[in-house]
């Protein structure tokens, strides 16, 4: 079953649960578009679902209790199988999507339909499948255009399309950002180099901020929770040597432009993304267990004082 059918599955759960979960389905072109938090509330199990089909259903999803110092602040926890699929042919943000006006940050696995990522040079993964799913983070709808740019860059028909839209600055659309603790660390090992094939599985948790009343706060909330809050485990074979190599430079802290709240970075850049230091995606803490040789490396830490000044 291809990463897109996959996620297909999740897509129709959310189709025949709208009500339960806060949600819409509409048609645009022809293809369907379950609104998870534009015009819709969304809710906190929309965003799991949400998070679901990101990673193709390659990994569960759930929220747990949890705390920064004495507020009470819910964590999203993800375990995955498969991290190349779910995380880096589905779940990574890859697509900037532009038509004419419209913007919005494409995931999901209709990015392994697309294919034109250079990322899939190197982990394979390129499907052409029947239908797609896609996310899109986002303020707005998509429009006629934006399904006619997807169903020709995807080659498929606009109604073998699914797309889940949400805001950043909503329950749905934080949960899905905040679920990406073990993808941000298997990015940050492939713009390291490392053989992200040695990865057989993974788990995180983060911090689900409270949700922001405006689109760049909420920016920064999320990726704060990441950088600031996030811990996963990647179970990993092959050597140490390679592994104590790469382990200095995995986690947040590793960057020059570490240590101030994300939307300060953001700020100081002109609000382009592109002009930050790379390596400063990535989470917290990093803690890389090597089955093979039973040794286990811990780097980085959290930051609370950060967490709390971003999120409270």
């Amino acid at each position: 079953m291809s990463l897109n059918e996959q996620a297909m599955a999740v897509c129709n759960e959310m189709a025949n649960d709208v009500k339960d979960l806060s949600c819409a389905v509409s048609l645009v072109a022809d293809a369907r578009i379950i609104d998870a938090g534009i015009d819709q509330l969304g809710s906190i199990h929309a965003g799991i679902k949400l998070a679901q089909a990101s990673m193709a259903n390659l990994g569960s999803v759930h929220a747990v209790p949890g705390h920064i110092g004495q507020v009470a602040t819910p964590q999203i926890v993800v375990s995955i199988n498969q991290p190349v699929a779910a995380c880096m042919a589905s779940q990574y943000a890859g697509w900037q999507i532009c038509v004419n006006e419209y913007f919005a940050m494409g995931s999901g696995p209709m990015r392994a339909a697309y294919g034109k990522e250079p990322l899939y040079d190197h982990i394979g993964w390129r499907e052409d499948p029947r239908c797609v799913v896609g996310i899109l983070e986002t303020e707005e709808q998509p429009t006629n255009q934006v399904i006619s740019y997807l169903a020709e860059s995807c080659r498929v028909n606009p109604q073998n399309i699914t797309l889940i839209a949400a805001r950043t600055a909503s329950l749905a659309g934080g949960v899905q950002v905040v679920a990406r603790s073990v993808e941000t660390a298997m990015h940050k090992l492939h713009e390291l180099g490392f053989d992200l094939h040695r990865v057989i599985g993974g788990l995180g948790q983060a911090p689900l901020p409270p949700v922001a009343e405006d689109h760049l706060t909420a920016i920064g909330r999320t990726n704060d929770a990441i950088l600031y809050g996030a811990r996963c485990t990647l179970y990993v074979t092959g050597d140490d040597q390679s592994l104590n190599k790469v382990g200095e430079q995995l986690p947040s802290s590793a960057s020059n432009d570490y240590g101030q709240p994300f939307a300060e970075i953001f700020k100081r850049y002109n609000h382009d993304f592109y002009k930050i230091d790379p390596m400063l995606f990535s989470p917290a803490v990093v803690c890389l267990q090597n089955i093979e040789t039973g040794t286990t490396r811990t780097v980085g830490q959290t930051n609370t004082d950060v967490l709390t000044h971003s999120f409270f």
